[in-house]
């Protein structure tokens, strides 16, 4: 199943949206940060206290693969790792190209309603 997923052009508003999200038990692992830029993607991650995007999620063959990927193949292979369609994934990428920030969480019970 897909993640829920919410775009963020603003850093504090996806911080305090993920304490939120942790306030009502969603825990750090099903939460995900994701952006164009990777610094600023483990920065927001880490201040977060939320997770990225990793070998765990996507396996080897995927992260292995990334490493001679063009950013915008390696964002949307990321995003079809974690279960969205290839049409899903250029879309979310073309956000991500804007400058926006994708929170992603894989907790369905806990965010009914939250996107």
């Amino acid at each position: 199943m897909k993640p829920a997923v919410k775009e963020y052009t603003n850093d504090e508003l996806l911080k305090n949206d993920v304490m939120e999200l942790k306030s009502k038990g969603v825990d750090k692992h099903d939460i995900y940060i994701l952006s164009h830029d990777d610094e600023r993607t483990n920065r927001i991650a880490n201040n977060a206290e939320a997770n990225t995007i990793g070998i765990s999620e996507l396996g080897l063959g995927s992260a292995v693969g990334n490493i001679f990927s063009k950013k915008g193949d390696e964002l949307r292979t990321k995003l079809e790792e974690v279960g969205f369609s290839s049409a899903e994934a250029e879309r979310y990428e073309e956000k991500l190209d804007e400058g926006k920030i994708l929170l992603l969480v894989t907790d369905h019970e806990r965010v009914t309603g939250w996107v």
